[in-house]
């Protein structure tokens, strides 16, 4: 026996950028709609008679992308598509991060180092008890997904095991130009800001906005040593002085950094990055990437005249 055929990778990333646009939950879902909508057999370059792939098939042939550069390219190539178009302005930037969910919940979520434990009540689904307890990814880790770190979204609520989402927009039309998925901790913001700053140095004058967490003196002093100017939301004994609040782009950055929160709202309801499907940093931040490629391909049919 040969075995089932292998899908082809182009076909293979059409039919994952469907499943972002349309919310297609699972793979099977992904595939019943192939084997009925025309318009998705002629997206992905099915024919009307051909048969549907086995999800099991999709499923592993899918694998072999997330282990790729694929998603990264894939992004590289709509953005440079996007520059070529006269869409981005290369010079006024805005950062931002959000938590994305890990598909591991908190009962996976032990002291490490502690293979000692309890026969549970249901192997499926134990009774556990955190009353009392104090947890912290310092001396506990999930059992499901290594990677993943528990946060919180501020003071006051739930703490979760999550990833730190970040990109970069271009202020001019609220594309995505960069992208960067960490593990979730403190310093993860102003860490991936300033690795995303570094890129973008030495292309002249350049802004970069964001909101009150990233008005921090390393982090501002390092921007500056870049040649990038912080445009970043002002706090109690703020870091940031009249060498930037005094022009007038400032406050025009404050206004159009807050379209970034379009950009994660997009990404978490549309593209289902709410809670990932996905373990570790590589997978997850592989699917972040080409989340973001979808978003700006829907973002510049918006923005591109309709061709007669």
């Amino acid at each position: 026996s040969s075995g089932r055929p292998s899908i082809p990778p182009e076909k293979l990333l059409r039919a994952l950028l469907l499943q972002m646009l349309y919310t297609v939950r699972s793979e099977r879902l992904l595939m019943e709609q192939l084997d009925y909508n025309f318009l998705f057999r002629w997206f992905v370059g099915l024919n009307i008679d051909d048969p549907v792939w086995d999800v099991t098939v999709f499923t592993k042939n899918r694998e072999r992308l997330l282990v790729g550069e694929v998603a990264q390219g894939f992004f590289t190539a709509v953005v440079e598509q996007a520059g070529a178009q006269g869409l981005l302005s290369n010079e006024h930037f805005t950062v931002d991060g959000t938590l994305i969910e890990a598909w591991a919940g908190h009962k996976s979520f032990k002291r490490k180092g502690n293979d000692q434990h309890t026969p549970p009540d249901d192997p499926g689904n134990p009774s556990v008890n955190f009353h009392g307890e104090r947890r912290s990814n310092a001396t506990h880790q999930s059992t499901t997904d290594p990677e993943a770190r528990l946060a919180r979204k501020g003071p006051g609520k739930e703490a979760r095991l999550c990833y730190a989402g970040h990109v970069q927009m271009d202020n001019r039309h609220g594309l995505v130009v960069n992208t960067r998925l960490t593990q979730a901790s403190g310093i993860a913001e102003p860490t991936a800001a300033l690795a995303m700053a570094a890129e973008i140095a030495g292309q002249g004058r350049v802004t970069l906005g964001a909101d009150k967490g990233y008005d921090q003196k390393e982090l501002v002093r390092a921007l500056r040593e870049y040649r990038v100017t912080p445009h970043v939301a002002q706090k109690v004994n703020s870091a940031i002085d009249r060498r930037s609040t005094r022009h007038p782009g400032y406050l025009l950055s404050q206004r159009r950094r807050k379209r970034v929160e379009e950009i994660f709202g997009w990404l978490k309801t549309v593209a289902g990055l709410r809670k990932t499907r996905h373990r570790g940093i590589a997978r997850v931040g592989w699917t972040f990437t080409f989340a973001a490629a979808a978003y700006n391909l829907v973002r510049m049919r918006n923005l591109l005249p309709v061709a007669t």
